[in-house]
């Protein structure tokens, strides 16, 4: 549909480290877009808001959404969600991701039903690992490369699951995975931290030689992370 929100352009108006400035290009986008479009980026705005600090008035404008649109609706879910979550409810967030979920599959929207089954992950404690395993068959199986970016996440978030209960084996295999997501779809700074974490899992099997050369490789790319030196202490003979 030619009045639906574009991604990629959603991708230029986000920057997650300056949600004022990204409210800001929300609502500039708002006053020209389609009416499916501007509600899609309403829910959006909202989300910009609530990370500056504005949780009534995110609040409020979702409250104000009203769509029959699938997309729209699993948008509003999801953030009504994060809302709940980032406010320390997240018993309240799972219903609603829950909701986001059955919507986005109904809508055939890969993108928004992997967003969903990771903040389940994130919400229901109990279910982390059966979340984060659907989301990433979900992501595998599906033909929206962009969907595909979901991997590094959700391996990420597998790894420190495991890597918590102490299954170090485990952990390290789910961060090479995300590390081979991050290489093939993310950022370099995404593909540094898979880095940090392999090590890390690395550290904790007893590889010290080869965490050391990863976190020595690491420093000279980012040599005012904390982390890495303190994984470098932490490795010292």
């Amino acid at each position: 549909m030619t009045d639906r929100l574009d991604p990629a352009r959603l991708d230029e108006l986000w920057d997650f480290a300056d949600a004022a400035a990204s409210a800001d290009r929300f609502r500039a986008e708002i006053a020209s877009a389609p009416a499916i479009a501007a509600d899609e980026l309403r829910t959006q705005l909202a989300r910009a808001l609530g990370l500056g600090g504005q949780g009534d008035d995110a609040d409020a404008l979702l409250g104000s959404i009203a769509s029959d649109d699938l997309v729209v609706r699993a948008r509003v879910a999801l953030e009504r969600g994060r809302r709940r979550n980032s406010s320390g409810h997240p018993e309240q967030a799972i219903p609603f991701f829950e909701q986001a979920l059955e919507l986005a599959r109904s809508a055939h929207d890969d993108f928004l039903a992997v967003d969903a089954l990771h903040m389940l992950a994130i919400a229901d404690r109990g279910g982390s690992a059966q979340w984060a395993a659907r989301g990433v068959a979900l992501a595998e199986a599906s033909a929206d490369p962009r969907t595909h970016r979901w991997l590094i996440a959700l391996h990420n978030n597998l790894g420190w699951l495991h890597h918590d209960a102490g299954r170090y084996s485990e952990a390290l295999a789910e961060f090479e995975a995300a590390d081979a997501a991050a290489q093939a779809h993310g950022s370099e700074d995404q593909q540094q931290i898979a880095q940090w974490s392999i090590a890390r899992a690395l550290r904790s099997l007893g590889r010290r030689d080869e965490a050391r050369a990863i976190q020595e490789r690491l420093l000279v790319l980012r040599p005012d992370d904390e982390y890495v030196t303190e994984e470098l202490e932490a490795l010292k003979d």
